[in-house]
């Protein structure tokens, strides 16, 4: 049992970063790994959360040490989830169906309507930061926003019966994605005052993005579950900051 949930730990360091966990022993679905998520989150937050502290120890602006700290985090992650806001961009703006969106979805080309949202996105947490640069922020947003994509992934149906999204269901059940949301909450719980308020804004981002996706391409994909950990990374900061 201990050696199973090991193993779906680290799925979701795997699946969510590019940091080395070892290997994993016996094969498992993408879906079992999902009550992970958060701690997969707290390990991406707690780099961030050094990169903050290094630049406020060097002397940085505010504003400097808040994008060194969103920087270190696309590091760990690839920029997976920034990857999926520009792709979602470019198939709302682009497409006119949903299986034109999808198709311009998987060109790898980002276009005008995907940069230009990465810039906002990226811009508005870099201020956003700046204006509450607390180590305790980054941790517990890093983990309420992979926490939450576990609710989406389990009430959404797919727009592909192939790709991430689909493989990411695979051996999903409530009591996963419980586990996965009450990881998260006590994370945020232990870190930061207000941490109710902090949650309920991410999450409610979060399904209001797949909500839109079902309506506009029949339901989710991967690059919707990272433009949601994105965006919701955003509402979770700007919850945070009103609370300071």
């Amino acid at each position: 049992m201990i050696r199973a949930r090991l193993d779906e730990a680290r799925l979701a360091v795997m699946t969510l970063s590019r940091l080395p966990v070892g290997r994993i022993v016996r094969v498992v679905p993408m879906g079992a790994a999902v009550w992970a998520y958060p701690l997969a989150g707290l390990i991406v937050g707690a780099v961030g959360a050094a990169a903050l502290w290094a630049g406020d120890a060097l002397g940085l602006p505010p504003l400097a040490s808040a994008l060194l700290a969103i920087a270190a985090g696309a590091l760990v992650t690839g920029g997976l989830h920034e990857d999926g806001l520009a792709d979602l961009a470019d198939g709302y703006g682009g497409g006119t169906t949903p299986e034109r969106r999808l198709e311009i979805m998987r060109d790898s080309r980002i276009g005008a309507h995907g940069a230009l949202a990465l810039m906002l996105a990226v811009g508005l947490l870099a201020s956003l930061i700046a204006a509450a640069p607390l180590w305790q922020g980054m941790i517990a947003i890093g983990a309420i926003s992979r926490a939450g994509l576990a609710l989406p992934m389990i009430l959404m149906p797919q727009a592909r019966e192939g790709g991430f999204g689909a493989a990411a269901a695979q051996g999903l059940d409530w009591g996963r994605v419980a586990s996965a949301l009450l990881i998260g909450l006590a994370v945020a719980l232990l870190l930061v005052p207000g941490a109710l308020a902090l949650f309920a804004a991410v999450i409610a981002v979060q399904m209001a993005v797949a909500a839109t996706a079902q309506r506009r391409l029949g339901g989710l994909t991967g690059d919707v579950l990272g433009a949601a950990q994105v965006l919701g990374s955003v509402a979770g900061w700007i919850a945070f900051a009103a609370m300071r």
